[in-house]
């Protein structure tokens, strides 16, 4: 096999192993989630916890690469549980903001606390030292994807 053949084989191999890593991760997370949390709704509350702000519903679903309908009814659960905010935009009438609430913070915290005994056994099994050095390669694929992921195709 040529160089060029060789590299794309291992890029898909690199890619294989995140998504059978991300299936693991996720039912692993869904297991350890407290009662009525579900990763949809733990992605969102975690999503705003960490980039902070207002969203509109529509930036959401792209971000999470969703249909602005899944966003709307995992919104709605959110609201019910009081773990969102949703206002009025000022500059868009028809348009709504998504905030966090003090609740989704906590609610987002209690999940990533009942995630302790699975993220323990990680950090036994594979070594802390091995993830943190894993983490800025990792960061630059997911920018680089995430750059692409609005553009044409180019086939």
């Amino acid at each position: 096999m040529n160089e060029k053949g060789g590299a794309l084989e291992e890029a898909f191999r690199f890619l294989t192993e995140i998504g059978i890593i991300a299936q693991l991760a996720g039912t692993a997370f869904e297991k350890a989630m407290p009662e009525g949390m579900t990763m949809p709704q733990f992605v969102v509350l975690n999503h705003l916890a960490r980039l902070g702000g207002e969203w509109t519903p529509l930036r959401l679903a792209n971000a999470m690469q969703l249909t602005k309908g899944a966003m709307t009814n995992t919104l709605g659960h959110l609201i019910r549980k009081n773990f969102v905010a949703v206002r009025p935009d000022d500059r868009d009438g028809r348009s709504k903001l998504v905030s966090l609430t003090a609740e989704g913070l906590a609610a987002r915290d209690r999940a990533i606390a009942a995630l302790a005994p699975e993220l323990a056994a990680l950090v036994e099994g594979v070594s802390a030292e091995l993830l943190t050095e894993a983490i800025p390669p990792l960061e630059t694929v997911r920018r680089f994807l995430d750059r692409r992921r609005d553009r044409p195709s180019d086939r």
